[in-house]
């Protein structure tokens, strides 16, 4: 397949009757698959009430298909065609973060989207993006639209049209390049169905911001754990991984440093994933600094391109270190998890 790119321009004036999101549009009314940016990551689009759209979504990823999509729309009242019903903290939660990189999950209709979507639940997660290209592409095309990360599955999300045509070229039927992503972190994704709203996957809105709107607010005790079906993405399965093992670090710098330094004498070429404050403290054959400690907002933002560049690199092994896990800290820690598949290295305590 002959993946086609459009490279636009985000000024919303000039997205006004612009033929390539027409052209984009066009792909998702057909049931084709359209990858486009939004204000976290590029998003890989199809017509969310079409089996044969959402299953090429699947495909195109290799995603499990128990793992639900997320439902994108432009306008509030596209989304009462599939949501049963919109519960009073949920109105609260989309005046104060709409648009913007919240998930809110509701109660859906009955054969209102496709069940390969919603993977059979009964709940289906819905957000309006922040992104000028996604809401006119959305506008245009006037349907709902189920967008994963537009990337092949497990890998690191993609921040740049660069990666997803270095996962799917050939996959998927357009790419519309926007430029880099800002938040650089998937969307909070908030279950409204229950007695008390639970996080089910940490992202850009977090958990302190939530409580300031509508008070107190839970986190799913299934992030940390394999066996609970998912309810929302991000929630099972190794995500974001880099090609080499990650392993994160608990400590010191100096201990994170003892350990690169043994996988090199043993001939390992060895990553290091720090920030701009410890990078120079390091000696190892790769040191990627991403964000600044400080500012954790600016490791979110670029974490996915840094695990992407150790690839690059050819690296055998990668040692990161750890974050707080307050504010945006509890997503960045979530994804590199996800990405180490939960393997961690705790400074032995001295006696």
């Amino acid at each position: 397949m002959e993946t086609k790119c459009w490279i636009v321009d985000n000024s919303v004036e000039k997205l006004k009757n612009n033929p390539q999101i027409k052209q984009a549009a066009k792909l998702l009314i057909e049931n084709e698959v359209v990858a486009f940016p939004t204000e976290t990551v590029y998003g890989l689009g199809g017509n969310a009430g079409s089996d044969v759209a959402v299953g090429k979504i699947f495909l195109a990823k290799g995603r499990p298909s128990d793992n639900p999509l997320i439902i994108h729309i432009a306008e509030k009242s596209q989304m009462y065609s599939f949501i049963e019903e919109v519960p009073e903290v949920a109105e609260h939660l989309m005046r104060a973060f709409w648009p913007g990189p919240l998930t809110l999950v509701l109660k859906k209709k009955k054969a209102a989207l496709s069940e390969k979507a919603t993977a059979g639940l009964e709940t289906v997660g819905v957000r309006m993006p922040d992104h000028p290209v996604a809401l006119a592409i959305l506008k245009e095309c006037g349907l709902p639209i189920a967008a994963p990360s537009a990337n092949s599955s497990g890998k690191p999300s993609p921040t740049t049209a660069g990666h997803v045509a270095e996962d799917l070229s050939g996959k998927i039927a357009g790419i519309v390049d926007g430029g880099p992503t800002g938040v650089g972190l998937e969307s909070t994704v908030l279950d409204c169905t229950s007695g008390i709203p639970t996080i089910l996957r940490p992202g850009g809105i977090t958990k302190e911001q939530l409580e300031a709107v509508i008070g107190q607010v839970e986190v799913d005790p299934a992030l940390s754990s394999g066996e609970a079906k998912p309810k929302a993405p991000g929630m099972k399965y190794r995500h974001y991984a880099p090609e080499a093992p990650l392993y994160l670090v608990g400590g010191s710098q100096g201990f994170l440093q003892q350990l690169a330094s043994k996988q090199m004498e043993e001939g390992k070429r060895v990553g290091v994933l720090a920030t701009e404050e410890s990078a120079s403290f390091y000696k190892a054959n790769v040191v990627l600094a991403c964000g600044r400690r400080d500012n954790l907002d600016t490791v979110a933002a670029s974490l996915y391109d840094t695990l992407r560049s150790f690839n690059e690199h050819k690296t055998d092994v990668i040692l990161s270190e750890m974050f707080s896990e307050e504010g945006v800290g509890h997503a960045v820690m979530n994804r590199l998890m996800k990405a180490a598949a939960n393997k961690v290295i705790l400074e032995p305590k001295r006696k």
